[in-house]
């Protein structure tokens, strides 16, 4: 950077005045007998984006706080962090060209879809269990590999929808089996501690897995082609400057924003299964009966419903939703026995972010993170630090959500 000291006092400016709004505004609003569930967060939020500018008139009057408080504010810390970064390294791509930023935030955006489907498997599991998976990244590997092999070894050519119900199938039936097996005791009274239960099987089934995987499938990288070959197609026919231009490798829209086909398809992918999921959670009986599950188990059990029945179908559920993102995302990225280690530590970060339990949060969360991510890294200008630093960016919004709101974005205090 040029001018590192620019960047430097625009984030101590965001940190200190955050930190006096997060641990003054609560006290004031408590004072005043008010409600303080959301003053730390709107406190950090405008402390941080105007400092003492816009904290003074806020503990003054005490409004009633709500998410426009909370967005408004972040919005202008977002633009003083981007201003601070584009004074400081004035030479960088993200600051020069427009194009390739543009084209990083949607791309960002294009992988949050796909983070929130897999993250949403594992809400969908704490809010129905009570219990974290740390088998997720697993199931996510597996669904992968069952594509690859399924489509380029066993059945070569096969159609990728078929290839991806495959892996559907498969991670379904392995999230059922093993709650039937493992995790159903938790409720008979036959485990003394079954929060540290559920831990210690979910991390025995992602060794297992991890581990048979390597010792079937080989550790050498495995990678399908495309699923779809979009054919060749400019809209308007002919124009210097079409809005869509569409290549068997890459979406271009309005020749400013660049995406590869590959991550589209998984994009398409994900959508279409988070519609289905939310018409089953929601139109469906047995949808019906898990949201009950989750809100009350006892009430629900009054009903009727079986809560152990609607456990193993969350965990299958939860599991395939896992195997499903990675089948999706096998056509983008290489695909090793142990990739799904990256892949569970960012989904409990997005669950974290989003609010344990909540699967709202667990999609916004995803599309927050994938966006951050890929905006940071592409920002950094040394290729292997930016690789390097992916991970990093997710701990970075786990440690600041700690910090401003436990709960998460849309989570409940418990």
């Amino acid at each position: 950077m040029e001018h590192p000291s620019i960047f430097a006092y625009a984030l101590l400016w965001i940190f200190c005045w955050g930190a006096v709004g997060l641990y003054v505004t609560p006290k004031i609003y408590a004072r005043k007998d008010l409600d303080v569930s959301q003053a730390g967060l709107v406190g950090a939020a405008i402390g941080g984006a105007g400092g003492p500018i816009l904290l003074i008139p806020l503990w003054i009057f005490t409004p009633k706080l709500n998410w426009p408080w909370v967005a408004l504010p972040g919005l202008l810390i977002l633009l003083i962090f981007a201003v601070a970064f584009a004074r400081a390294d004035p030479d960088n791509f993200c600051v020069t060209n427009e194009s390739y930023l543009t084209t990083q935030i949607v791309n960002g955006l294009v992988m949050g879809i796909i983070y929130g489907l897999m993250a949403l498997g594992l809400t969908l599991i704490f809010s129905i269990l009570g219990v974290v998976s740390f088998a997720h990244g697993e199931f996510y590997m597996i669904g992968g590999m069952a594509v690859f092999y399924m489509s380029v070894v066993w059945f070569p050519g096969l159609n990728p929808i078929l290839s991806i119900l495959a892996a559907a199938l498969i991670t379904f039936l392995i999230g059922v089996t093993f709650e039937f097996i493992f995790l159903r005791a938790m409720n008979s009274g036959k485990v003394e501690r079954p929060g540290e239960y559920a831990i210690l099987v979910t991390f025995g089934l992602a060794f297992f897995l991890q581990y048979l995987m390597l010792a079937l499938v080989g550790a050498n990288p495995k990678k399908v082609d495309r699923f779809i070959n979009y054919p060749e197609v400019t809209i308007p026919p002919g124009a210097d400057t079409p809005i869509i231009e569409m290549s068997a490798r890459t979406f271009n829209f309005f020749d400013f924003i660049s995406i590869s086909s590959t991550r589209i398809t998984a994009a398409l992918i994900s959508i279409v299964l988070l519609i289905l999921l939310m018409w089953f959670l929601n139109k469906t009986w047995l949808g019906k009966a898990l949201r009950a599950v989750s809100q009350d188990r006892q009430a629900a059990a009054v009903t009727g419903i079986n809560p152990n029945v609607m456990n193993t179908l969350a965990f299958g559920l939860g599991g395939m939703l896992a195997g499903l993102s990675g089948a999706s995302l096998i056509q983008v990225f290489s695909w090793v026995p142990w990739v799904g280690i990256l892949a569970s530590a960012r989904a409990f970060v997005i669950i974290v972010l989003g609010g344990m339990g909540s699967l709202p949060g667990a999609f916004i969360g995803g599309l927050i993170v994938g966006l951050v991510e890929t905006v940071g890294a592409g920002c950094v200008p040394d290729p292997q630090r930016a690789s390097a630093y992916i991970p990093a960016y997710g701990m970075v919004i786990l440690v600041i959500v700690l910090l401003l709101k436990p709960t998460g974005l849309l989570g409940r205090e418990l």
